[in-house]
């Protein structure tokens, strides 16, 4: 692979009592690590009392806990305490290591890492539209585009990623693994192609189920129909879409998922009550990134 070494990594300093007491960022960023020597040990460190929370994007990493030895591939994350008995690092075999991290500190950061570690462990798995992944992206791009302004803003991110976490370790993750596979799997398709015209017939098929079967386990499991669920993913990335004013209406239906603007209005306004574009220029509206749908 031809590519140069890319860190694009953000530390903070800022003044608040507040972080130390509920929790604040010490340094968040994302990584291409390959062809060097790349090792942390955390009994080495200056960063004492923060925890690190790192997720593979590609490749393949590595962590040492105790005298366990972990390989970290895509979709793996691990949790640790600074200062503890751990070394993570590139290892010799492998060509490169692509992943985020968030490094935080606070009392409320120390006790929620104790509690999800001491159920879960320090090596976690999770897909790439996990709760705690898609907030650490966010806040990249949050950081790239318009930086942080104070400390209350930095530790309320912080306190998020920690809820974010516990959401999906402790109602997430189990609902799911409680769900039929034919149901998890309509759900991540749907989730992961809402931007294409997907019809019935698609999410049918990915469930290796007949639609008549489908359709009953479907509405059993989550309470909605399939179609009636897919809007509502569709609408949620509507909604966040809308704020950036830059974007058509026409733009906007296309990215969610529909190729008629008219028709993206029509089911819009049938859900929410109003049109895109009045939702998008009154005042009388709070501008959300996902609205709960009955």
């Amino acid at each position: 692979m031809n590519r140069i070494n890319n860190h694009d990594t953000f530390g903070f300093k800022l003044k608040g009592e507040h972080q130390q007491r509920v929790a604040g960022i010490h340094s968040i960023g994302k990584e291409y690590r390959f062809n060097e020597l790349y090792q942390w040990d955390g009994l080495k460190r200056n960063e004492n009392g923060r925890v690190v929370f790192q997720y593979t994007l590609d490749g393949q990493g590595a962590i040492r806990i105790g005298e366990q030895l972990t390989t970290l591939k895509r979709g793996q994350a691990f949790f640790v305490q600074i200062p503890s008995d751990h070394c993570y690092f590139l290892p010799d075999n492998s060509s490169h290591w692509e992943f985020m991290f968030i490094t935080l500190y606070g009392q409320e950061a120390l006790y929620y890492f104790h509690r999800i570690t001491e159920k879960h462990g320090h090596i976690l798995d999770l897909d790439t539209n996990a709760r705690p992944v898609k907030h650490i992206v966010h806040l990249i791009d949050k950081i790239q585009k318009t930086g942080i302004h104070h400390a209350y803003e930095l530790s309320g991110y912080a306190y998020t990623f920690l809820m974010e976490c516990m959401q999906y370790f402790e109602h997430d993750q189990n609902k799911v693994e409680k769900w039929p596979i034919a149901i998890v799997k309509s759900i991540q398709f749907m989730e992961q192609r809402y931007q294409e015209d997907l019809i019935l017939s698609d999410i049918v098929n990915v469930s290796g189920l007949s639609k008549y079967h489908f359709t009953r386990l479907f509405h059993r499991t989550v309470n909605d129909t399939p179609i009636k669920y897919l809007t509502k993913i569709r609408m949620n990335h509507a909604l966040e879409l809308l704020q950036n004013k830059e974007l058509t209406i026409e733009e906007v239906a296309r990215n969610v998922g529909y190729t008629n603007a008219n028709y993206f209005s029509k089911v819009f306004k049938s859900v929410l009550d109003v049109t895109p574009s009045e939702y998008r220029n009154s005042q009388f509206f709070m501008p959300v990134n996902q609205l709960f749908l009955d």
